[in-house]
């Protein structure tokens, strides 16, 4: 496989004598198929019938497709169209069977391909090709991590389903775009858990104009002191494991000089304040933000600038409820306001709703007994790869663009870049 430039050359060699018909085809520069191309084949050369980028291209677009198992993408394989075969890399005049895909993704490398993934994604720019990450302000991306249970497994594990639920996979969700930017498999038989896996992650994107949002598991003095030292920022949620810093927390916003009352006596004390209500899901829930930078002058907190308390109020089956988050961030005043913390810690959840829901129920991840290898995780990373392409193609009704997909699959060849959307 030779590359020139903004061309694909595809020749003959010994290791792939079957491909008699198929001799040269061309693809846009550094399209998914080029992506995949840098990863290590586990395979051995003797015998090798496919490409390991076009096995990996033809998974993504069988999911694309709504052909969620191993056995949909063989069955889909089998029905392609020369042309389809031809685009993906494939011999026009056969397709890999159920047996050669779950061979593959036994042995392939997970943390390779999230490398290659992670690379491909940073690239492909979402709006045009000079909007590279050199040229983001600071805060101007949000990134949301935390970690996922891929749960059909967890009935193999030793474990048990009664027992802890195990974090398989961590992954970095970008908030405005929705594309997964990274994603790490845990070593869970080798005692790998979230929090160990958490700083590898973090190592793997570029936080230049990036904060992290995350839950109180990533409130770790040594995790957004590699932030900070990459450029970036980050906003993260303070319980219990972080005592004193709580304590300050909850000491600095239950002051007298806090109050409504006590504010207007004290127009030097930082406090800001933000309301807003947002009515859906049969029920009006108000949020109410105070931030202020007075912890910023003694706080042993690396890179500490706001701190913010965020309430919410609303009513389920008649009964009011209730619920208080204190957040740091090491963004400035004159970066981010009250709103924009409250967005971004709203916007955090778009990595539950708009990629783990998804991949669980939409695509069926929690049905998935793939266990054996890392069969379990190379699927996982197909499947977000799949849906990180539909949401930069600006398509976020995932069951709907698979269905329709399923009907003309040529449009996923534009969606990886191995055709021009204007032939598709």
């Amino acid at each position: 496989m030779q590359y020139t430039k903004g061309v694909l050359n595809v020749t003959e060699s010994t290791e792939h004598k079957q491909y008699k018909q198929h001799e040269q085809f061309d693809i846009e520069l550094y399209d998914l198929a080029q992506a995949f191309s840098t990863i290590p084949d586990p395979r051995r050369a003797q015998g090798r019938v496919y490409w390991l980028s076009s096995l990996l291209c033809l998974a993504v677009g069988a999911i694309l497709c709504n052909c969620l198992s191993v056995l949909a993408i063989a069955e889909w394989a089998a029905l392609l169209s020369p042309t389809m075969r031809e685009a993906l890399g494939l011999p026009i005049d056969r397709s890999p069977d159920q047996s050669t895909l779950h061979r593959l993704f036994r042995r392939l490398d997970p943390h390779q391909l999230s490398t290659a993934l992670t690379d491909y994604f940073e690239w492909v720019s979402p709006t045009t090709p000079t909007a590279r990450k050199h040229l983001r302000k600071r805060g101007e991306q949000a990134v949301a991590v935390d970690g996922k249970a891929r749960r059909g497994q967890l009935q193999f594990e030793p474990s048990g389903p009664g027992g802890a639920c195990t974090i398989h996979d961590i992954e970095a969700f970008c908030h405005d775009i929705g594309v997964v930017l990274a994603q790490l498999a845990l070593d869970n038989q080798g005692g790998e858990a979230e929090l160990s896996g958490a700083p590898k992650l973090v190592d793997r994107v570029n936080w230049q104009g990036r904060i992290l949002t995350g839950d109180a598991l990533y409130c770790q003095r040594e995790l957004c002191e590699s932030v900070l030292a990459d450029g970036g920022d980050y906003l993260v949620v303070v319980k219990g494991n972080q005592p004193e810093l709580l304590w300050e927390l909850e000491l600095l916003f239950e002051a007298p000089e806090m109050q409504s009352g006590g504010r207007a006596k004290l127009g030097e004390f930082d406090y800001r304040e933000a309301n807003t209500i947002d009515k859906g899901h049969g029920r009006i829930e108000q949020r109410q933000g105070i931030a202020s930078n007075e912890l910023a002058h003694y706080s042993r907190w690396p890179g500490l600038s706001q701190v913010v308390r965020i309430k919410r109020t609303w009513q389920s089956k008649g009964i009011t409820r209730s619920a208080t988050r204190y957040l740091v961030t090491s963004l400035p005043t004159e970066e981010a306001s009250v709103r924009r913390l409250m967005e971004l810690r709203r916007g955090h959840w778009g990595i539950e709703n708009s990629l783990h829901y998804v991949k669980d129920v939409t695509m069926g991840e929690d049905r998935s007994l793939i266990r054996v290898g890392q069969g379990g995780a190379v699927m996982s990373a197909l499947r977000s790869t799949a849906i990180s392409l539909l949401h930069r193609g600006g398509q976020y009704r995932i069951a709907s663009a698979l269905r329709a997909n399923s009907q003309r699959p040529e449009q996923v060849l534009s969606l990886m870049g191995l055709l021009n959307s204007s032939d598709a």
